[in-house]
């Protein structure tokens, strides 16, 4: 169902429903009158309105890259102007365009995974290396490698406006991410129905802003949010094809897997659910066995790198071994030693979350919503993995609006974490040139997780307390008229289906004793 189908009494007015609404309104006449007449704007839909929101803000993001895009003459030709640490200075460092002067992409005959280049050749730490990234990621890398290639085959014939390559290459591929935005929004749109303006928290994000062209996740949030979109209209088969190219491409939407199957359980439809879950993994196979059985080294590599990598700058471990001196669990390592200890804990910190996580689906006064879930499982990997790259913050976006839509709090969870840019850039540019110590950066960390586990308390709690929860207690454009509350809208199957399985939880247990 087209969210731009639904009658005008049944979307939520958010002039009616949310106070940061309500002053922005001001200027424009104030909210929503009584007698308003809706839904008769022929071209300006809902759904037209956010993808513009969007737009506007992916040509914004694109404006903040731009100056690691400029270029200078030497006497070698063109070269990228990252001198004396632009990069950081101006805060538009990116992945992408690095990412094309590696050996893996830049050889007219590399192929992603075949092909390895040597990491710091002729030195001690020298390391024979391959694309690092999932499959479908990595080769959508190397598709717009060629293109850039071609583009300046072309540029050099007069026929197309020439540049360095690797520019050509982050212009390419970050045409095709804001297409992914894109997709994210508009699945995100149809899957909020009667609460379509909460989109616009997506749309008009400042995570977008700083980090829509940083890496290129854009490619797995829009499989992950289609895939809840596809399952939400009770396409099972269709719903696990995209989370599990999701999963080919970055790891996360497979971690909506986990939610689905306990839900189901819960619901009696765990046959609907397993159809996905075979669906997901046949779709992640079919991406990944032929790599791996052709290249089995260079398939390997994301997963010998994630193994091998200490606790990244920005995870909780590094901050806490800052803070407090602490060596860490597995002491001092030496060069490419591998933090058995940390995996460990990290693996076994987010197993214990995911467990929590499924008790209080299935022991719940009510069952949760898909999308609360989905965001607290995703959230707990993110808290407890050794690494949280800026860009995964994205992956955060399109749940919270499903799963926590209330627009203040979102918007400035959203600005904290665009904010931690600043101190990571002038952290890695060392004090040596004028940057910030370290502490300041993992003050600025904590404070993003600190808000993270703020998100997660208050779904929490209205996981605990339906009637907290907006989504279900939905309020009707005209404040006079009120729905019957709302089950899942996200949910599919689960959508109003009654419980066959559920965990008696403490308070009812103590509540059964003190009556007899």
């Amino acid at each position: 169902m087209d969210s731009d189908s639904l009658g005008p009494a049944d979307r939520v007015a958010p002039t009616w429903s949310e106070p940061l609404a309500q002053r922005i309104s001001r200027p424009f006449g104030g909210r929503l009158g009584r007698h308003a007449q809706l839904g008769r704007q022929w071209f300006w839909t809902p759904l037209r309105v956010v993808l513009l929101f969007a737009v506007l803000v992916l040509a914004a993001a694109w404006l903040f890259k731009a100056p690691c895009q400029m270029t200078y003459d030497s006497s070698a030709g063109p070269q990228l102007d990252w001198r004396n640490n632009k990069q950081y200075t101006a805060m538009c460092y990116t992945d992408i365009i690095p990412r094309y002067g590696m050996g893996d992409l830049a050889p007219d005959d590399a192929f992603p995974y075949k092909t390895a280049w040597l990491e710091k050749p002729g030195t001690p730490q020298e390391k024979v290396r391959y694309m690092e990234y999932p499959v479908l990621t990595g080769v959508f890398q190397w598709i717009n490698a060629r293109a850039a290639d071609g583009w300046a085959t072309l540029a050099g014939l007069g026929l197309l406006p020439g540049g360095l390559t690797s520019v050509l290459y982050f212009n390419l591929t970050a045409f095709w991410l804001a297409a992914g935005w894109l997709v994210t929004i508009w699945a995100l749109v149809l899957l909020c129905r009667r609460r379509v303006w909460d989109v616009a928290i997506a749309a008009l994000s400042p995570l977008v802003l700083v980090h829509a062209f940083t890496n290129f996740d854009a490619l797995a949030t829009a499989l992950g949010t289609a895939g809840l979109l596809a399952w939400s209209r009770r396409r099972p088969v269709l719903a696990g094809v995209l989370i599990g190219l999701g999963g080919a491409a970055k790891l996360y939407p497979l971690f909506f897997l986990g939610p689905l199957l306990v839900l189901a359980w819960r619901a009696g439809k765990v046959s609907e659910a397993m159809r996905a879950v075979l669906a997901a993994a046949l779709a992640w196979l079919a991406v990944n066995v032929p790599v791996l059985v052709l290249y089995p080294d260079g398939w390997s590599e994301f997963f010998r790198l994630n193994n091998e990598r200490p606790a990244d700058p920005d995870s909780l471990y590094n901050a806490l071994m800052y803070f407090t001196g602490w060596d860490g669990f597995d002491g001092v390592l030496q060069n490419g030693a591998t933090p058995a200890v940390l995996n460990a804990v990290s693996l076994a910190l987010f197993l214990l979350a995911c467990a929590a996580i499924g008790w209080l689906a299935l022991a719940a006064p009510t069952r949760p919503r898909l999308a609360q879930l989905c965001f607290l499982v995703v959230a707990a990997f993110l808290l407890t993995n050794k690494v949280w790259s800026p860009q995964y913050s994205l992956w955060l976006v399109p749940l919270a609006v499903l799963a926590i839509p209330r627009w203040r709090l979102l918007l400035a969870w959203m600005a904290v974490d665009a904010a931690v840019w600043a101190p990571r850039m002038y952290y890695y540019l060392g004090t040596a040139n004028k940057g910030l110590p370290e502490g300041w950066f993992l003050g600025a960390v904590l404070i993003r997780d600190a808000v993270v586990v703020a998100l997660c308390v208050l779904v929490v709690r209205e996981i605990l307390n339906p009637a907290l929860d907006k989504v279900r207690a939905t309020l009707a454009v005209r404040p006079e008229r009120v729905h019957d509350a709302l089950d899942d809208p996200c949910g599919g199957f689960l959508d109003g289906a009654k419980d066959r399985f559920v965990l008696p939880n403490p308070a009812d247990l103590a509540l059964r004793r003190r009556t007899g």
